[in-house]
């Protein structure tokens, strides 16, 4: 190996003693792989063998918590304790290689599909729709609420007993947690809603539960982290110095690790402070000697790895480079870095294990993955 990657390689201990082989995270993304009941498909199984080889976690897409969270189609389930088995294969699936595995958890709320749904009903924290829809969805009521919460508890324990490694708690990318902390979807009076304390009554019940479970039923070292965005482009909606109240609160939680969800790892704050530094680097900054911090976004080269970890961020998650190049991690030990593909052809479906549904998105999506040759002549 080039002692150049050598940081990217090192090995990391969570204060609760859990050791990681290095410094590479499989970022969450949902293929929708999985049956439509959120049970493990063989394809999913195939994905995760291929693509959490050799990083030293690899999260899951998003899994829901209760039946009316889906919004994909396809995703993973952990509404229920007959998933437990399904998520024990995934689970030891990852495993097999040296992967820590995180089971992601999560609720859509408004974002959630009523095709995909019970009674077709969109639930969220106010009943505001989302832009360019028509569907308003309906405020929760406090003992739905208290349901959901308990809801993300119960998915903790059921990753437990199916043997992962840890829950990553998905407060991020416009989710129902993420719609309890924004002034833009909480419009509530109750405790559950009003100034950014009320705001965040939600996510930290949420944390609270989840942790309260972990503690009565992990016998053995067991990871709990949180993913959020820091900002939201509409106003009124989450600022940047809303997201630092947030994660400031979230460091004195005892969480193992935060995850920053963003398409720039080197993005810059819109609104809120005035700082010319990175969102990553202001986070870590303010919480990182409390929790560890990963960082993510448009990361495709060693090099570009790199930098990123010499931000001060402990963990750089890889989510499209690991689809485009599987071996990423094995390259860089090898010491063929040069040889890693950061960019998609037309004929790569087939050599890389992508499944038809995960296929059509990325060819159907300009600008999400840096493709080799123009799609819209190609097909």
């Amino acid at each position: 190996m080039n002692p150049k990657y050598r940081p990217l390689m090192e090995s990391f201990q969570f204060k609760n003693g859990m050791k990681v082989n290095n410094r590479i995270v499989h970022a969450p993304m949902t293929i929708s792989y999985s049956r439509q009941d959120g049970t493990i498909s063989d394809e999913l199984i195939t994905y995760y063998e291929r693509h959490s080889n050799g990083v030293g976690m690899a999260v899951t897409g998003s899994t829901i918590v209760t039946p009316n969270s889906k919004v994909f189609g396809g995703e993973l389930a952990a509404d229920h304790d007959d998933k437990i088995p399904s998520l024990q294969r995934l689970a030891t699936t990852i495993k097999k290689s040296g992967a820590k595995a995180i089971l992601q958890i999560f609720h859509g709320g408004r974002e959630s599909s009523p095709e995909l749904v019970p009674n077709r009903e969109i639930v969220s924290a106010s009943a505001v729709a989302k832009e360019g829809l028509d569907i308003i969805p309906r405020a929760l009521e406090e003992n739905e609420i208290m349901d959901i919460i308990h809801a993300f508890g119960a998915s903790a324990r059921r990753a437990i007993e199916a043997g992962f490694d840890g829950v990553e708690i998905h407060g991020a990318n416009r989710f129902l947690i993420q719609q309890f902390f924004s002034p833009h979807t909480n419009q509530r009076d109750d405790r559950w809603g009003g100034n950014i304390d009320k705001r965040m009554a939600f996510p930290l019940a949420v944390v609270d539960e989840v942790q309260k479970v972990v503690a009565e039923w992990a016998k053995q070292p067991f990871l709990v982290g949180y993913r959020l965005s820091p900002e939201e482009e509409w106003t009124p909606g989450i600022t940047m110095a809303d997201t630092l109240k947030l994660v400031e609160v979230l460091a004195n939680k005892n969480l193992d690790y935060l995850h920053i969800s963003l398409m720039d790892f080197w993005s810059k704050p819109r609104r809120g402070i005035e700082d010319n530094r990175s969102r990553m680097e202001i986070i870590h900054e303010l919480v990182g000697h409390r929790v560890p911090v990963i960082g993510v976004g448009s990361i495709h080269t060693p090099d570009e790895a790199l930098r990123a970890l010499q931000s001060g961020v402990p963990f750089i998650a890889l989510g499209r480079e690991l689809i485009i190049d599987p071996d990423w991690v094995e390259k860089i030990t090898l010491g063929k870095e040069n040889e890693i593909r950061t960019e998609l052809t037309l004929n790569d479906r087939e050599k890389l294990g992508i499944a038809e549904s995960l296929w059509l998105k990325i060819i159907h999506t300009p600008g999400w993955f840096p493709m080799a040759e123009k799609v819209e002549n190609k097909l």
